[in-house]
């Protein structure tokens, strides 16, 4: 092996499904690859998924090399942003999909490092998924020569959409995998905390979520954005927006009833996977279907288009109360005004004074929405600008970039080799 190559750190990324397509681990992937793409001290190798929900779908990245294909002539492997991407196939068996996805991936990587003598490789996990493994799985890692990075994500064992024998199995995974890492990179501080008092370990180091507060490049007679906008019936400033995952601890049933019960002649746009079920119980609540300023718009995957909706908004609701830095409240304070956030120590978190906050008790966020539904426009615009002071001070994705080579390549030492 060359010097040039024994400097090389490979770092090993398992637990997003594809890369910037679809959630938080998704865009981060997509984010870190490219932030690292020139640098010649790190080799990415990242797990994807190659069928079901959310697969990697190379086609919709550009700079794509392929490197292998199956026999069906499908792409198995392929280089992105100077990444090495590799898919694992899944087989169909519901929610547990999720495990077996995980721990094959890690047996890959383990295999890749053997097969290619690769030596202290890095192996950085996405959520807590595995613990039922990780004590074997992280054998294999040391024995190698390798490190077993976790970041634990939020606190997935209180989702609601869980049945409570799964949110055991997640609290349970979520201390067996801690424990057996050699570093937990959290990306909330109130994580970091929660992980050092839960399980009494100092092994715990904090890095965000990025996001950026550039412009959107659709201006406002762009044909997608003024398609978009009539198409739902919507002006400029003329709507408040929530982007984010249908789900009942993202508290969508609070943030409507809110809204039904203000007094603002403005719409609220919700941008959504709607779940029928659960859309179907919120009705039959809250009788939403009669109000024409509540919109269910569906998903938007332009990532332009969907920063232009979000720069037009009036304001933006953020209810998500389970988990740390979350991206789409990143993504709103880059971009809109006037952002609402549920007063959680997650939200307060991330957006300090560059936003409003409300509870969860009744009237509270329909009297913020009256106090600010017709504030002055340049106290909307001073708050859109602490705002994207906010992310560029502290959530940059060069900043993020660079905590993370600290982390994957501490100062080495110099002199003689």
């Amino acid at each position: 092996m060359s010097l040039d190559e024994t400097r090389i750190q490979h770092v090993f990324i398992i637990g997003s499904k594809s890369i910037g397509q679809y959630g938080g681990y998704e865009t981060f992937v997509d984010k870190l690859t490219q932030q690292h793409k020139d640098d010649k001290e790190i080799k990415y190798h990242i797990a994807c998924k190659a069928n079901g929900d959310g697969f990697m779908d190379e086609s919709k990245l550009s700079g794509v090399e392929v490197l292998k294909r199956n026999t069906n002539g499908e792409v198995v492997e392929f280089t992105y942003h100077n990444a090495h991407v590799f898919k694992i196939t899944c087989p169909n068996i519901g929610p547990a999909v999720a495990l077996y996805y995980d721990q094959a991936a890690v047996k890959y990587c383990l295999r890749y490092c053997k097969e290619n003598h690769i030596e202290h490789p890095i192996f950085y996990i996405l959520a807590c998924r595995i613990g039922l493994w990780i004590k074997g799985l992280s054998k294999k890692i040391h024995r190698i020569g390798g490190s077993y990075y976790v970041n634990p994500d939020g606190h997935e064992w209180k989702r609601a959409k869980w049945s409570a024998p799964i949110r055991k199995y997640w609290k349970w995974s979520e201390e067996k995998m801690v424990y057996a890492a050699d570093l937990v990179v959290c990306d909330s501080i109130n994580i970091e905390k929660y992980i050092r008092d839960t399980y009494s370990i100092q092994t715990t180091t904090y890095i965000a979520y990025g996001a950026d507060s550039k412009p959107s490049s659709l201006t406002d007679d762009d044909p997608r954005f003024v398609e978009w906008m009539n198409q739902h019936g919507l002006r400029k400033d003329g709507f408040y927006l929530v982007v984010g995952r249908f789900v009942p601890e993202n508290n969508f049933e609070i943030m409507i009833r809110e809204f039904l019960h203000s007094h603002s002649e403005k719409d609220f746009v919700l941008i959504s996977n709607v779940n029928e079920k659960y859309l179907s119980e919120l009705e039959k609540k809250l009788h939403f279907g009669k109000d024409s300023r509540i919109k269910f718009v569906g998903t938007v995957y332009d990532k332009e288009l969907l920063k232009k909706i979000r720069e037009s908004a009036y304001g933006y609701f953020h209810g998500h109360e389970v988990g740390g830095t979350n991206p789409s409240l990143l993504e709103a304070l880059g971009s809109t005004k006037l952002n609402l956030l549920l007063d959680v120590g997650f939200n307060r978190e991330v957006g300090k004074e560059s936003a409003l906050y409300w509870k969860k008790d009744e009237g509270d966020l329909a009297a913020l929405i009256d106090q600010i539904d017709n504030m002055d426009n340049d106290a909307r615009e001073e708050c859109g600008a602490r705002a994207k002071a906010r992310i560029s001070e502290a959530y940059s994705w060069k900043f993020i970039g660079d905590e993370y080579r600290r982390v994957f390549i501490p100062e080495r030492e110099t002199g003689d080799l």
